[in-house]
């Protein structure tokens, strides 16, 4: 990844204040880029959890505003604390291990120069098992990220959050960079507490799952992202990556199922 240009937002080529805004725990391995790919923004705003591995640290040698939250709601409530956080209200929320890249960068000062819509949305590249995935779920993972938040708030939602909005959604260019860096068994063992999560929101709502469900939700999935949607062009990794969403929707069904039971 090219090194972010060394300008603000607030420079003649916007009228928009931009602030960057982003949650962590126990990220200092990943932050560093991040918040160098973030450097043209007006301020970056750390949430952090209590890291224990010099996060917050790093956040603010590199001249983000860092605030300690220990109360833990979910990543819902998390990030929408940190974008009432920031100083301005176009906010780009951004995860630690993620990183602008220079075409997004371009198009996100274009968008701010002469705002055509109050929020906007853009393809989230992912990086698994050692390749960057084009195809199927992997891409383009199309992720609302930056808004007015005056417009626009983040969902309640535990896990699997999403951006709330009362305005149309326009989409820029240019991929945002998802590098987690972490191990097949790290990302398992994230599926696995993303499940349950979800399992439990679906048992607090009432909801209910059958057989159906169970066999019918992976089946489907792998249909729409591994064949309609050509995931089977990244290979090995492409083909890894859906299979674990599969299982993933039977585990999340299986668990309500158990949930209901108990």
């Amino acid at each position: 990844m090219q090194p972010a240009a060394n300008y603000k937002v607030s420079d003649p080529l916007s009228s928009q204040r931009l602030s960057v805004v982003i949650i962590t725990k126990n990220a200092a391995a990943q932050l560093a880029a991040c918040l160098e790919s973030a450097a043209f923004a007006d301020e970056i705003v750390v949430v952090d959890s209590d890291s224990t591995d010099g996060t917050a640290e790093l956040a603010a040698r590199n001249g983000a505003r860092v605030i300690q939250r220990r109360e833990w709601k979910g990543f819902g409530p998390q990030k929408q604390f940190a974008v009432e956080a920031a100083r301005h209200d176009w906010v780009l929320c951004l995860d630690a291990d993620e990183r602008v890249s220079v075409p997004l960068r371009a198009s996100i000062l274009a968008a701010l120069a002469a705002p055509a819509a109050q929020a906007y949305t853009m393809p989230r590249c992912n990086r698994f098992m050692g390749r960057w995935l084009r195809h199927g779920e992997g891409y383009p993972d199309w992720s609302l990220r930056l808004f007015d938040r005056r417009h626009a708030r983040w969902s309640d939602d535990p896990v699997h959050e999403k951006v709330l909005t009362d305005t149309p959604v326009a989409s820029l260019a240019g991929d945002l960079l998802h590098d987690s860096a972490e191990t097949l068994a790290a990302y398992l063992d994230k599926q696995n507490r993303y499940t349950s999560m979800q399992a439990e929101e679906l048992f607090k709502a009432g909801k209910r799952s059958g057989i159906a469900q169970l066999l019918l939700s992976p089946a489907l999935r792998f249909a729409k992202f591994y064949v309609l949607r050509l995931g089977f062009l990244d290979g090995v990794p492409g083909l890894v990556h859906i299979a674990i969403g599969c299982c993933n929707s039977f585990h999340k069904y299986a668990k309500l199922m158990a949930l209901r039971q108990e």
